[in-house]
C-alpha cells in the first residue's frame, strides 16, 4: 500500500478519489485551500486513521515540497473549475492552474513520487469532432474571450507535465476528464447538472443556456475515479495522456427534460441566451464526446453507470443534504 497526496482533495472529484484510495488501503494526505472545496465533502473519512488533511494552497512552495517529499503518488486535482468562476476570476484561474502545477512537478523532480495531472476536455476547445481522441487538434477562440483562458492554462499544465517527464524523468500520467458529474458537485460555478437538479427540486425554471441542441457526454464520478486509480497504477500509462469519460451523448435540452422527469418536477424549461447567462460574445461548442479506446486498451476502462442513474444520485444528494 502507498502514501498518496491528493491536492484539491476536498473538492467534488477529489473527495470521491480520497474515499476510494482509503478503501483500497492507502494512506491519504489531502491539501486544499477550500476556495471551492468543502471539508464536509470529507466528513465520511475525517476520523479515518490513514487520513490527514492540510488546509493550505498549492501555491505554497514550501508546503507542497514538504508534502510531496513524504508520498509515493501525487494526484494533482487542485484547480480553478467552472465556467462562471473562470469568467469572473481569470487571474486566479491562470495562476492556480499553471503555477500550482509547476509547484507540484518541481517538488516531484528527483523524488520517488508519480504525478497524476488532472486535465480537462476543455483543452480541445471548439473542435467538435466525434469522438475526440487524445491526438486530435485543439481549436481555440481568441485571447480576448476569457472563456478560453481555462483551456489554455490546462493545456500548459499538460505541456509542463510531459516536459518534466521527458527532460527530468518525473513519472507523469495526464487525465482529461469529460464532464464528470455526481453527488457533491456544486452548481455555484456554472456546472449544469447540479444547477438543473437544484432548480427542478425547488420548482424554479430550469434554465438551459443557448438553444439546448449542444451535446455532451457526462461521466459518473464513480467511473471517473475508477479510471483515475487504474491508470495511476499502470506502468504503461506513464508519459501518456488519456481521455476519461463516457460515450453516452445527450443534448442539454434533453438533459433538462431527464432531470425534470426524474425529479417529478413541474418546473418549466426556459432557454436563456449565452450573453445573458455569461457575458457578451460568449463562445460555446456544439458537441464534445470522447474516444475512450486508449484507456480501455491500457487498463480495460469502460464506464458502468448510466446517465439516468447518475442523475438519480445527484437528485438524492440534494434532497438529503440540502446543499446548493
Amino acid at each position: 500500500m502507498m502514501r498518496v497526496l491528493v491536492t484539491g482533495g476536498s473538492g467534488f472529484i477529489g473527495s470521491h478519489l480520497t474515499e476510494a484510495l482509503l478503501s483500497e488501503g492507502h494512506e491519504v494526505v489531502v491539501l486544499d485551500d477550500l476556495s471551492t472545496g468543502r471539508l464536509e465533502n470529507l466528513q465520511g473519512v475525517q476520523d479515518h486513521p490513514r487520513f490527514t488533511v492540510h488546509v493550505g494552497s498549492v501555491l505554497d512552495e514550501a508546503l507542497v515540497r514538504k508534502l510531496v517529499d513524504e508520498v509515493d503518488m501525487v494526484y494533482h486535482l487542485a484547480a480553478a473549475v467552472g465556467v462562471r468562476l473562470i469568467l469572473e476570476r481569470p487571474v486566479e484561474t491562470i495562476e492556480t492552474n499553471i503555477v500550482g502545477t509547476e509547484m507540484v512537478l518541481r517538488a516531484a523532480t528527483g523524488k520517488r513520487a508519480r504525478v497524476v495531472l488532472a486535465s480537462t476536455s476543455e483543452v480541445y476547445g471548439k473542435n467538435d469532432a466525434v469522438p475526440l481522441s487524445e491526438e486530435d487538434d485543439r481549436i481555440l477562440g481568441p485571447t480576448t474571450k476569457s472563456r478560453w483562458s481555462y483551456a489554455c492554462s490546462k493545456a500548459i499544465d499538460e505541456f509542463l507535465g510531459l516536459a518534466y517527464y521527458r527532460e527530468r524523468e518525473v513519472p507523469v500520467v495526464i487525465l482529461r476528464f469529460f464532464n464528470t458529474v455526481g453527488p457533491r458537485q456544486t452548481g455555484q460555478y456554472g456546472m449544469v447538472v447540479p444547477r438543473f437538479a437544484r432548480q427542478a427540486l425547488d420548482g424554479e425554471p430550469i434554465t438551459v443556456y443557448g438553444d439546448g441542441r449542444q451535446s455532451r457526454a457526462f461521466t459518473d464520478v464513480e467511473d471517473a475515479v475508477r479510471a483515475t486509480v487504474a491508470l495511476s497504477m499502470s506502468p504503461a500509462a506513464v508519459g501518456e495522456v488519456f481521455n476519461v469519460g463516457s460515450s453516452e451523448e445527450v443534448t442539454i435540452g434533453e438533459l433538462a427534460e431527464r432531470v425534470k422527469r426524474l425529479a417529478g418536477s413541474r418546473s418549466p424549461i426556459v432557454f436563456v441566451p449565452y450573453e445573458e447567462a455569461y457575458q457578451p460574445g460568449f463562445e460555446d461548442l456544439r458537441r464534445r464526446v470522447p474516444s475512450i479506446a486508449k484507456a480501455e486498451r491500457v487498463v480495460g476502462y469502460r464506464p458502468r453507470v448510466p446517465l439516468d442513474e447518475t442523475l438519480r444520485r445527484v437528485l438524492e444528494f440534494f434532497r438529503t443534504s440540502g446543499r446548493s
